[in-house]
């Protein structure tokens, strides 16, 4: 009669092991997030970000229920049900009995909904999103439930009923609107209209998050779902062997260190994945450092294509003053860089350099040539800028890594080390008038180099 009961343990065994997974996956997403430093809009780079911002639109969407500005919505129509049920069975006596219980519910009767590509937009700028593919954490904007005397009921749902409606209905939409606070998780990568990055799903990429609530609410949520998943595995585990026991009339006082044994081992399988999962975490961290610095180096070898258009604007001028030759030499030196904390030489801002050269030479001022080129190198220092932002927030939180326990101990595993900050300091987005009376130490070196 109990044949199933030799099985339970097992079913048990494989739905707890089910459960750390579920707990693993949502942990090692929680963790991917508190990876990623927040980005701005204008420091974006290719690859997998993270941003906050507004929802913004040229021309939005108006919601369906509550007509509501936004760039997405969905809505849904619920009808209310019940009925009387009359059923037979027999008792514990064998007497057959009838009896009447009432059933109720509520069945969608409609549903639909919009999504068009929006911007995020922060203090920096503006970037696109092609929400496509992404998961859409929206808010609710609208839940009313009505009779057929409220104009609602007709007006945005069906004109039949479902059968044995009790003639009510639910009306719930919800939506991103035009401004909402978003946190956006996904892959960025080239446009194909314009010279600008965008986001969009990408099938290689482990996220692709569109939220209203905030980084903080995520992760939080992500945690205890991670918790829970590990504690409700736990209960399995150990309770379907219960349940086995007192089908099979089985004393449970006399199973006790069976039960701990249970409870202990799958509490050791947890710890190892956690391990797993803690120490595939910082080798994660650690390669976004190191891809953190490659985009630095990315924006000054850009830069540094720039400085022959700029030899070429001013070469006119250099037989004029030596001081504008060594100018130039300094700027080309710009090139060569290494990482923080090796040995070799650093890197500095060149607007300083290029202000100067206007400032000593009035007549590039109205070149537009020179005028364009300034621009554009005024705009990569502020990307080189937001590069080395991005590099140290990562590379400190990185640090705070290594050194919290128990997260110390798990990086011993692969000798990982303390990742020094980018000390330069001189990438300024304000343009700074310098004297040229005298050369400069980086000009000096270039020139007798």
């Amino acid at each position: 009669m109990h044949d199933y009961a030799p099985f339970l343990p097992l079913a048990g065994a494989l739905l707890a092991l089910l459960c750390l997974i579920a707990a693993f996956r949502a942990g090692r997403r929680r963790r991917l997030i508190d990876n990623l430093p927040t980005s701005k809009t204008s420091g974006v780079f290719i690859g997998l970000v993270e941003l906050k911002g507004t929802a913004e639109a040229e021309a939005p969407l108006a919601s369906f229920l509550a007509e509501q500005a936004c760039v997405h919505y969905a809505w849904a129509v619920q009808e209310h049900w019940s009925r009387t049920v009359t059923e037979t069975y027999t008792d514990d006596k064998g007497n057959t009995q009838t009896r009447t219980r009432t059933e109720s519910g509520w069945t969608q009767v409609a549903d639909g909904g919009e999504t068009i590509a929006f911007y995020v937009q922060d203090d920096c700028g503006v970037i696109l999103i092609q929400p496509e593919g992404a998961k859409i954490e929206p808010l609710t904007v609208f839940d009313e439930t009505c009779t057929p005397l409220n104009a609602l009921y007709y007006g945005k749902g069906p004109a039949g009923a479902v059968m044995d409606s009790s003639f009510r209905r639910r009306f719930v939409e919800t939506a991103i609107p035009l401004k909402a606070n978003l946190y956006v998780v996904g892959q960025a990568r080239e446009r194909q209209d314009v010279v600008a990055p965008e986001i969009a799903a990408d099938k290689d990429a482990p996220m692709f998050l569109i939220s209203t609530r905030s980084r903080e609410q995520v992760s939080s949520g992500m945690k205890w779902g991670s918790r829970g998943w590990a504690f409700f595995g736990l209960l399995l585990a150990v309770g379907f062997t219960v349940w086995r026991d007192a089908v099979l009339n089985v004393d449970p006082g006399s199973r006790v260190v069976l039960y701990a044994g249970i409870g202990l081992g799958y509490l050791f399988l947890g710890l190892l994945l956690w391990v797993w999962m803690v120490y595939n975490s910082l080798v994660d961290l650690r390669q976004r450092v190191r891809a953190a610095w490659a985009l630095v180096d990315i924006q000054l070898k850009r830069r540094f294509d720039l400085i022959p258009n700029l030899v070429n604007c001013v070469k006119g001028y250099r037989d004029h003053e030596a001081q504008l030759q060594e100018q130039l030499a300094a700027l080309r030196t710009q090139l060569d860089a290494t990482p923080p904390g090796v040995a070799g030489p650093d890197h500095g801002a060149v607007s300083r350099q290029v202000m100067a050269i206007a400032e000593r030479y009035p007549e590039l001022k109205a070149d537009q040539a020179f005028l364009a080129l300034q621009k554009t190198l005024s705009d990569t220092e502020e990307r080189i800028a937001l590069a080395r932002s991005y590099f140290n927030e990562i590379a400190t939180h990185y640090n705070t890594r290594l050194e919290v326990v128990p997260e110390r101990y798990i990086a011993l595993l692969g000798a990982m080390k303390l990742q020094a900050l980018m000390e330069a300091n001189d990438f300024e987005r304000a343009a700074v008038k310098v004297d040229l009376a005298s050369p400069s130490p980086a000009a000096a070196s270039a020139k007798t180099g």
